[in-house]
């Protein structure tokens, strides 16, 4: 950019957007801003925790347009859930670039983009692709139901603009959708094929590449930074909101999985492209694959036994038959030789990237159980049981995605981490070591001028400095909020919710006059204590599951009388401001199920290498939910309440302090009848 185009500051430019926005500035935003410019500026990675009131995507976004016109490249913001993206691409950026509009040189541009199976494939539409379904799995009203979908999709693809599933609505569930998507490696890519042209996700990257703002989510953001080929446009500056959520949906890509059903997939997909008799050596290890697994406990495998070795090896070995029965790929990888017409070249990608998933994640299964000791295992493989739905499947998964972040997100990118919850503990080291980033100094907490040293990754890469910033929030905990320990209560169970948590959930919710979201460890405890209290209480009581999700919130929001009860969803997930909120009730600490392969894995690694397992899996586990849940509480600056958690070991635990040090300073007693008589006063005041 020209010297005389200098841009204004971006105090200036937050100033302007809160005004026009009809917004008021806080310093935490401020300081926020502040510290991103400062890590794009200096090159540096920033953890940002800021609470909820604080106007964080104003904080990032104002700083982040500023640089990606400055430097005229993209800046990539990656978020979590689908309610955020279409927050920032709905109403925050079009409201910001307006508002920006006369302090830039243009007025900022901004685009979504998604995974390439989110977008509809015009060539699957009219090619004859290989039938994927396996309608075994589903009962005759689920397949008539399906059939529906399936004829909407086929209307609205001769009418659709973006071929987005989410502009599909009502929506269609993922059997009706994947008839008309292609993942990644299915694609024949652009230039062979014969919608090439006219591809929507192509069309969606090529917008993304022309604006100053790309929206994505967490799982693409990881697929760019781990794949060989570049899904987004090129940028050097990303933000990663939802940041506590980095490391499930990371692991959740790299997560690889093997069942009859993905086995009889690619046997479907070879089809006639090969000799039936090397196609039915796959089927028949597949079927013994079924056989075993059905028969098999499910759980994690610490040790591979005889008989399920066996059996993968052949699945690895008929599937590499199958892949070489297949011939040349093509110079270009793209599926298909020079002389196939496109509709052969669709069938041979479709074949060699089932092929590819049944035979790699065969050989990634077998590799896992390939160390000497526990220190030097690298992943985890487990069997998840058969539902309903779906029959038994083995998963495979690493034990820890830190390095792969440390190597292909913060190696090369200046990366901005927010979120209302970071500091479990008081300090951000648990989610730097999760992250890849290393412990934090000890006053990073408070000040963003003092980062981590420089370190070398153990390939000899220098790593970035990285600063941790805590700008508060601008809602007065200890005034408007109290954390209720219910301390005389016995320890939780495993046999179901003990008779003295339901007496003390009546009183709090008889005191509160309903106005309660109640948050379980999990939906069995959730509906039980629905059951049991329905008959004791006067207000209606609701269950997530009764409706949609977002159908309870909505209805739980309009009638302050109401509850509502449920499970994880719930405690992230439910943004209440007002009066119909003044109560919050925890059942208990949300540690990881002790039979949760993947958290028990990681927890047992981690003790193998000489460090504390238990806080730095479980504990911190359950201080982040805790931590999110104990948010739902304050959504303006006028709420007030109680956030209760039934659980002693909240206070009398040695990892108590670890857990508090987590949740939002209120108020803190153990006092039931100060707490029953506080929510009388809110109730009366609110009536």
């Amino acid at each position: 950019m020209e010297e005389e185009e200098e841009l204004p500051p971006v105090e200036q430019l937050l100033a302007a957007a809160v005004t026009g926005v009809g917004g008021a500035e806080r310093p935490g935003q401020v300081k926020m801003a502040q510290a991103v410019r400062h890590a794009i500026e200096s090159d540096e990675h920033v953890a940002v925790q800021a609470g909820t009131g604080t106007g964080k995507s104003l904080a990032y976004l104002v700083p982040a347009i500023r640089h990606a016109i400055e430097s005229d490249s993209a800046v990539v913001v990656s978020t979590a859930t689908i309610a955020l993206q279409r927050q920032l691409v709905d109403r925050d950026l079009p409201r910001l670039s307006e508002a920006l509009a006369d302090y830039l040189p243009h007025e900022p541009q901004f685009a979504i983009l998604k995974g390439r199976r989110n977008y509809l494939c015009r060539y699957k539409i009219t090619a004859a692709w290989p039938d994927d379904e396996d309608d075994q799995l589903f009962d005759p009203r689920e397949v008539s139901a399906t059939g529906r979908m399936v004829q909407r999709i086929q209307e609205w693809a001769e009418e659709t603009e973006t071929g987005d599933r989410d502009e599909l609505v009502p929506g269609v569930n993922e059997q009706a959708w994947r008839q008309f998507s292609v993942t990644a490696r299915e694609c024949l890519g652009a230039q062979r094929c014969p919608s090439g042209a006219e591809c929507f996700a192509e069309r969606a990257r090529e917008r993304a590449g022309q604006v100053d703002v790309v929206v994505t989510n967490h799982a693409l953001l990881a697929i760019d930074a781990m794949e060989e080929f570049a899904v987004l446009p090129e940028h050097d500056v990303v933000i990663v909101d939802e940041a506590h959520e980095l490391v499930d949906r990371v692991t959740s890509v790299v997560t690889d999985e093997l069942s009859e059903v993905s086995v009889a997939t690619a046997v479907r997909r070879v089809g006639r492209l090969i000799e039936q008799a090397v196609a039915d050596r796959l089927q028949e290890a597949g079927e013994d694959l079924k056989a075993l697994l059905a028969a098999a406990p499910p759980g994690r495998i610490d040790q591979m036994p005889q008989v399920l070795g066996m059996t993968l090896s052949l699945v690895r070995d008929s599937a590499w038959a199958c892949i070489t029965a297949m011939g040349p790929r093509g110079g270009d990888m793209w599926g298909g030789g020079k002389n196939d017409d496109p509709e052969k070249a669709g069938q041979r990608k479709a074949a060699f990237t089932a092929l590819d998933e049944v035979h790699d994640t065969a050989v990634r299964i077998l590799e896992a159980f390939g160390g000497d000791s526990e220190v030097d295992r690298a992943e985890v493989v487990w069997l998840d049981g058969a539902t309903d739905r779906r029959p038994p499947v083995l998963r495979v998964a690493p034990l820890s995605v830190g390095g792969m972040l440390r190597d292909k997100l913060f190696a090369d990118r200046t990366v901005i981490l927010t979120s209302a919850t970071l500091a479990l503990g008081g300090t951000f080291d648990g989610m730097a070591r999760q992250w890849g980033l290393g412990p934090a100094r000890a006053d990073q907490a408070d000040h963003a001028d003092h980062a981590a040293p420089a370190e070398k990754t153990d390939s000899g890469q220098k790593r970035k400095p990285w600063t941790g910033l805590d700008v508060g929030s601008p809602f007065d905990h200890a005034r408007s909020g109290i954390l209720y320990i219910a301390k005389h209560l016995p320890q939780p169970g495993r046999d179901g919710l003990p008779k003295e948590y339901l007496d003390e959930i009546t009183e709090l919710i008889e005191a509160a006059g309903g106005r309660t979201l109640g948050l379980f460890s999990s939906m069995r405890a959730a509906k039980a204590a629905t059951e049991a209290l329905r008959d004791r209480l006067d207000t209606p009581l609701l269950c997530q599951g009764d409706d949609s999700t977002s159908l309870l919130v909505k209805q739980f929001a309009e009638d302050p009388a109401t509850c509502l009860f449920g499970t994880l969803s719930l405690w992230q997930g439910v943004d209440v401001p007002g009066p119909a909120l003044s109560l919050v009730i925890i059942d208990r600490v949300p540690f990881p199920r002790p039979d949760d392969p993947l958290a028990s894995a990681r927890q047992r690694h981690i003790a193998a290498r000489g460090g504390n397992g238990f806080m730095a899996v479980a504990a911190t586990h359950a201080a982040l939910l805790l931590a999110q849940g104990a948010g739902r509480l304050l959504r303006s600056q006028n709420d007030k309440g109680v956030v209760a958690v039934l659980d002693p070991r909240l206070a009398t635990a040695r990892y108590g302090s670890f857990l508090r040090d987590s949740l939002p300073p209120f108020w803190t007693t153990s006092d039931p009848q100060k707490v029953r008589a506080a929510l009388r006063r809110l109730t009366s005041a609110a009536s």
